[in-house]
């Protein structure tokens, strides 16, 4: 789904350093935590006081299932939740549950996006809600410490907990299912009391929702980087990021786009009026306008992961200061699937912002160069085709950004009477990755071009500069018409080292931003 390229978990152990500590303790576990948890380059660490609470609620869970009825433990899910489950039955009960839900359908889900849901689900059961028994919280840290995974199939959420996928993950720590990878733990007596504690949660999506917002939100910042480059192969005027304009108007996002541009590039936090047109096309002049709402959405989205991550969600909540299991609808997912679906919807604006810089920058009325930055070849088509390729990539990406929220689904003999699809809306945006990189590679190829016919390059010293460099170290100087598939391939894969770029640009501090009026 995504079209980041990351080495296999498990490399550590093949010579390479150790991999530093995550600690788990269901409390501070951000996204960038289960990315690297993800990606293999950290290891996970029980907190002993999470530990702890694991023990308290497990005991206490045991102790009320048998005083009276609890949900999932003595008796039926769903629509079968006033069936009782005799007490000679309960044992069973567990396995049969995880078999009957186990029955998650589709493509095996990768490796990476199977690591993040136990990297998830292990933090949140440290909170110590769910009162399953600890084991089952030391062999998801040892799977993810030893790079194994088990095989989890695509669809069976609809955003009202990862049932089907987490029911794979119980009957795999039970020994029935299949593990990838070497270093599978050993196999977990699991019982009424484990079963539907481990489930209840919606795990996979947070952890595929985590992977997507760290890539889109790296190829966000790359993309500002690209249009510092587009801004100066067309001579674009620096007033649309002067600091005045954004502290008339101060939204939070806006006005750190505004200054990240003004450092990009090297402009004044007043600059002097051009002495060419008075104002550019919009893809250069309202770029702090439509960047700014997809940072500020990031951050939006973030938020959201970051209670979810280390939520105590099951239900039923296990609460052994009251010794009582309280029944409840904490793992719909509302929130997650709002703010998806709000981050997509503001990186579809940025990404065809990005095809109205490649406009421009086909159009000689801006780059003073021939059509299309063709060479002097006769009816030479030069990048033509990006445009064309831009549009259909972007094309993929709107149809990604439609909003999952707008779903519906009556389930479990209408009992379940509403879903959230926060697991599409998850998808979707782990597969917006691929579209919006290759929509953005179009127009790096296109700027590099322009400015290398131009003999431009940005004052030595400035993030553009360095950007530059990058890109010229990587894209073909030859301008005759030729296929441009591996220049924007490469061009793709660039993006991720000019989030570096974007990021040293933010320590270049204005003036205005000194007096303590920026960001």
């Amino acid at each position: 789904m995504s079209s980041r390229i990351v080495e296999a978990p498990g490399v550590a152990a093949t010579g390479a350093s150790s991999p530093g500590p995550v600690v788990l303790d269901g409390r501070g576990l951000d996204v960038a935590d289960v990315v690297r948890l993800a990606d293999g380059t950290a290891r996970p660490a029980p907190g002993p006081d999470a530990l702890r609470r694991v023990e308290e609620s497990w005991e206490a869970a045991r102790h009320i299932a048998l005083a009276g009825r609890v949900y999932g433990r003595s008796t039926g899910v769903g629509a079968n939740r006033d069936e009782a489950v005799p007490t000679e039955a309960a044992a069973e009960h567990g396995l049969r549950l995880l078999r009957s839900h186990a029955g998650a359908i589709g493509e095996e889900v990768p490796a990476r996006q199977v690591r993040a849901m136990l990297a998830v689900r292990a933090n949140q059961l440290l909170a110590g809600g769910a009162g399953l028994r600890p084991t089952v919280v030391t062999a998801l840290c040892e799977a993810l410490a030893s790079g194994a995974y088990p095989v989890v199939n695509e669809f069976g959420s609809v955003g009202t907990g990862d049932i089907a996928a987490l029911a794979q993950v119980g009957l795999a720590l039970a020994g029935e299912h299949p593990w990838a990878g070497a270093g599978a733990p050993e196999a977990q007596q699991l019982d009424n009391n484990d079963a539907l504690a481990l489930i209840s949660s919606n795990a996979l999506t947070l952890g595929q929702a985590a992977l997507a917002l760290d890539e889109l939100r790296g190829l966000i910042a790359a993309t500002q980087v690209v249009a510092a480059l587009s801004l100066l192969a067309v001579d674009g005027s620096h007033e649309a990021y002067a600091a005045p304009v954004h502290l008339a108007r101060p939204h939070r996002g806006s006005r750190e786009v505004a200054r990240r541009m003004r450092a990009l590039i090297g402009a004044a936090d007043r600059p002097t009026p051009p002495l060419g047109r008075i104002q550019d096309p919009y893809g250069f002049r309202c770029l702090p306008q439509i960047h700014g709402p997809a940072l500020d959405a990031a951050d939006a989205l973030r938020g959201v992961l970051e209670v979810e991550i280390n939520a105590a969600a099951e239900n039923p909540l296990i609460c052994p200061e009251d010794m009582a299991a309280y029944h409840h609808g904490g793992f719909y997912q509302a929130q997650l699937t709002l703010a998806l679906d709000h981050f997509r919807l503001a990186v579809m604006q940025v990404a065809r912002l990005s095809t109205s810089r490649l406009s421009s920058l086909n159009e000689p009325a801006y780059t003073r160069l021939r059509p299309f930055l063709a060479d002097q070849e006769p009816a030479s088509s030069g990048v033509m085709i990006l445009e064309y390729a831009a549009g259909a990539a972007l094309g993929d990406l709107r149809a990604f950004a439609a909003p999952a929220s707008l779903g519906h689904a009556v389930l479990s003999r209408g009992v379940e009477e509403q879903a959230s699809f926060a697991s599409l809306a998850a998808r979707q945006t782990l597969r917006a990755c691929g579209a919006y990189r290759l929509v953005v590679g179009c127009e790096l190829v296109a700027a590099v071009r322009a400015l290398r016919q131009r003999e431009l390059r940005p004052e030595p010293g400035l993030p553009a500069a360095r950007a530059l460099e990058l890109a010229e170290s990587v894209l073909d100087p030859d301008p005759a018409d030729r296929p441009l598939t591996d220049d924007v391939r490469a061009a793709a894969a660039l993006l991720d080292r000019f989030t570096d770029v974007w990021t040293d640009a933010g320590t270049v501090v204005g003036t205005d931003v000194q007096r303590g009026s920026g960001t």
